[in-house]
């Protein structure tokens, strides 16, 4: 009979949680390659050389698997473009750092597996349930955080107080996403550059006047 998590030895719980890393690691990288819909426990048992029941119990449904997959895919979103770009300072140089930042880990992802934030709003849009919640709360939190830089770089007069931080938002998320469309799907040369014109375009559209 297995000991209640509260009286299981310090080991066994840091191995619990080493397996379950594991398994969410392994998770994500076949949910870039096949999407969260594609996800089974199956596949992904078969992939960690473990039972079906054994990577069950580590989540207890397929929506928690789901779910953790979504925020570990969060988590190192935020590690490799918010950590960073936080470091620049407010206004006009934050807004630059985070779409930079962001054109780096959306480049590694066209040569990879592709975007989960993408792939699942496709499969999620129109189900409602804590999977599309889960995914909707991190896209909202990406764009919140983009929203507030921009209200700062206005703050600071690098863009002009008539400037629509939804707006700036908007155009910027639509560049990365015709991104993905013409550089994974169509396969078109110089997507990333076109990109990079697009939101200098943006940005001097909005600039302050000296």
């Amino acid at each position: 009979m297995s000991l209640p998590t509260a009286d299981r030895p310090p080991r066994a719980l840091a191995k619990g949680r080493q397996t379950k890393a594991a398994i969410i690691d392994a998770a994500l990288r076949l949910a870039t390659q096949v999407g969260l819909e594609g996800l089974s426990i199956g596949a992904l048992a078969e992939a960690m050389g473990m039972s079906k029941s054994g990577v069950f119990a580590h989540f207890g449904s397929r929506d928690e698997l789901q779910i953790s997959v979504v925020r570990e895919y969060s988590a190192r979103f935020e590690e490799q473009v918010f950590a960073p770009a936080m470091l620049a300072p407010r206004g006009l140089p934050r807004v630059r750092a985070l779409f930079d930042h962001w054109m780096r880990y959306t480049s590694a992802e066209l040569d990879g597996g592709g975007c989960l934030f993408i792939s699942g709003a496709v499969e999620f849009d129109d189900r409602p349930g804590p999977v599309r919640d889960a995914l909707a709360q991190t896209v909202g939190l990406w764009t919140g955080t983009l929203a507030r830089a921009v209200a700062q770089a206005k703050a600071e007069g690098h863009l002009t107080p008539l400037a629509d931080e939804a707006q700036v938002v908007f155009e910027t998320h639509a560049l990365i996403l015709a991104l993905h469309y013409e550089a994974r799907f169509l396969r078109l040369p110089g997507a990333a550059l076109r990109a990079v014109r697009g939101f200098d375009n943006v940005l001097a559209r909005h600039a302050a006047r000296g």
